[in-house]
């Protein structure tokens, strides 16, 4: 039996599902109200095999995403990173490797709506089971409530894995709980989760799979920044849709119009960054460009970001001889689009890391980038940048460590790890570093702070505390940078701020948030 048993399977996320698919097939009871899928399917989710008959092992791509899941909670990996090249070792191509790629992300995304489904299942608190036979059941759920799977093969196969990976016990337990999973639709259990939760908030966490507290600070921070907290549900979706693999033709580089350099890529222009490409595929590790690095993947609003520091004017500053500062350079992909763009200005660029291991992902970044460009890649903290190079640079990119929730879509185990305990570290540092990048920066120069979260306590009050204790600085348009660093023709929709968040279900982006300073000389 293959993944997808005939073909069936898929990466189809729930809300492109044809709702025949998650409410059944269709039929009715005698009362006239719709049947579930299992019911309406009664005899195909049952087997007559005898115990020795039975499947001991389960296919390559489940065993793969398993393995993924377990990698993830056991070494606290990134799946992103631990999956693309299980797949090339274990060589899963095509469908099979697309099959995995769903069970596995999707799983992730959709665990605290599957834990909430397995919790009413399963006769014993979730902490108390096998953590390997709850991420089996995770796997066998996501396939139930979340893929074009058809019932038998998602619990055979996935009690398959319990017995190959877990343990016989084990797999008969799977079995069990699968099944009464498998009895109700996913809009049915959704209703029952909805209608148990003490009120629509924490419902709506739960039924789109968020912590309470990160769906809270998101609801705030949308309202923080002028829009509707009924968005809310609109953008939790948005963190469990798949997010497309864009790519960043860096500037002097490469063009798009480079046929050799792209080989049989299928790429269409992105949606608002003129250097943006997003691609019809899901692996790039196999396009010329990016394996020389004069392209790489980089989200489309990450590279808004960095357009539009190295386009806004700067005070008195000279068209060439600038020195520009990444300050928190790692991996590395705004420090290679800002290299690109330096050396089509005559400026330099220092990129400055605190982690050696990303000090090197930089180093790699910055690869294609010309001789001269890049003045050096110092391992330091930048905290202390401000102090020891005071006045010393025209443009400062401060893209601070953060709680990374305007990412969820693309590092979907990061919601499960982070807790509100870490905000005060996290802004705190935000703090530090804003302050060191203000300093080193010339008067009339530009600092943009980044964040990779809409977190208030993360975006404008980090900005706003800074300020409150220096005269020397002052907040620049930074809307109007954005839309003259989009692409000819592209009406980006901006809040009416001097800050830019941009958003998921709006603009097709990780929330990125920009705010651009200017030093008072």
């Amino acid at each position: 039996m293959s993944a997808y048993d005939g073909g069936r399977g898929g990466s189809g996320a729930p809300g492109n599902r044809d709702r025949r698919d998650e409410r059944g097939d269709g039929r009715r009871d005698a009362s006239g109200r719709q049947r579930s899928a299992a019911r309406s399917r009664g005899d195909r989710t049952r087997t007559s095999q005898a115990p020795s008959q039975r499947r001991k092992r389960t296919d390559p791509a489940r065993t793969a995403a398993f393995d993924v899941l377990r990698e993830v909670a056991e070494s606290d990996a990134y799946a992103n990173l631990v999956l693309p090249p299980l797949l090339r070792e274990r060589r899963i191509r095509g469908r099979d490797a697309g099959f995995a790629t769903e069970l596995a992300y999707g799983t992730l995304r959709l665990r605290g709506r599957y834990d909430a489904v397995l919790a009413t299942c399963v006769d014993r608190p979730l902490t108390g089971l096998d953590p390997a036979l709850l991420d089996v059941l995770r796997l066998g759920a996501h396939q139930l409530l979340g893929m074009r799977v058809p019932v038998h093969a998602a619990v055979s196969e996935t009690v398959a894995l319990a017995r190959d990976r877990v343990g016989a016990g084990p797999a008969q337990m799977a079995n069990a709980v699968l099944r009464r999973v498998s009895e109700r639709s996913l809009d049915e259990w959704l209703d029952i989760l909805e209608k148990e939760a003490p009120d629509r908030l924490a419902g709506l966490a739960v039924t789109a799979s968020h912590p309470l507290w990160i769906a809270r600070a998101l609801r705030e921070a949308l309202v923080g920044n002028g829009r509707s907290a009924d968005e809310t549900a609109d953008l939790l979706a948005a963190d469990n849709a798949a997010p497309r693999v864009t790519l960043v033709g860096r500037p002097g580089l490469v063009e798009a119009s480079d046929d050799d350099v792209w080989g049989d890529a299928d790429l269409v222009a992105g949606r608002w960054a003129p250097t943006a490409l997003r691609l019809e595929g899901s692996d790039p590790s196999g396009i010329p460009a990016v394996r020389s690095g004069v392209a790489g993947v980089q989200d489309e609003g990450s590279q808004l970001v960095t357009l539009a520091l190295a386009g806004i004017a700067l005070d008195d500053g000279a068209e060439t001889g600038e020195r520009w500062l990444d300050l928190c350079a790692g991996p590395g992909g705004k420090a290679a689009l800002l290299a690109a763009l330096a050396a089509e200005r005559g400026a330099t660029l220092v990129a400055n890391e605190v982690a050696p291991h990303r000090a090197r992902l930089v180093r790699g970044a910055l690869a294609a980038v010309p001789d001269g460009v890049v003045e050096e890649v110092r391992t330091g903290d930048g905290r202390e940048v401000g102090a020891q190079e005071p006045g010393a640079y025209d443009r400062v990119l401060v893209d601070a460590p953060c709680t990374g929730l305007g990412a969820l879509r693309r590092r979907p185990e990061s919601r499960w790890r982070r807790t509100p305990s870490d905000l005060a570290a996290l802004t705190g540092l935000q703090r530090e570093l804003l302050t060191s990048a203000l300093d080193a920066v010339r008067p009339g120069g530009v600092v943009a702070y980044v964040t990779c979260s809409p977190h208030l306590a993360e975006t404008h009050l980090v900005v706003d505390d800074v300020l409150r204790r220096r005269d020397d600085v002052e907040r620049l348009d930074t809307p109007a940078a954005v839309r003259a660093a989009v692409r000819p023709g592209a009406d980006i929709p901006l809040a009416d701020r001097t800050d830019v968040q941009l958003w998921p279900h709006v603009h097709g982006t990780d929330a990125m948030h920009l705010t651009l300073l200017r030093r008072r000389g």
